[in-house]
């Protein structure tokens, strides 16, 4: 199983998706792949991947799983 979850988001949600894993004490670490897409990728270890989707699933803005 990858230890990379790649998402998508509005462009101007890319900060937000940052702080929140930095409010999850860094569960994972968000790197913007594609600004202009809202293209980002976070990396973990791979047993925390689904505690990751698990969050965003629930954030009160679009996340596409790609």
């Amino acid at each position: 199983m990858s230890d990379q979850v790649y998402i998508k988001v509005e462009p101007r949600n890319i900060t937000y998706i940052s702080r929140i894993m930095e409010g999850y004490e860094y569960l994972g670490v968000v790197t913007t792949v594609d600004r202009a897409q809202g293209l980002l990728v976070i990396r973990s270890t791979p047993d925390m991947r689904s505690e990751i989707r698990k969050i965003l699933s629930t954030l009160p803005i679009d996340v596409e799983f790609v």
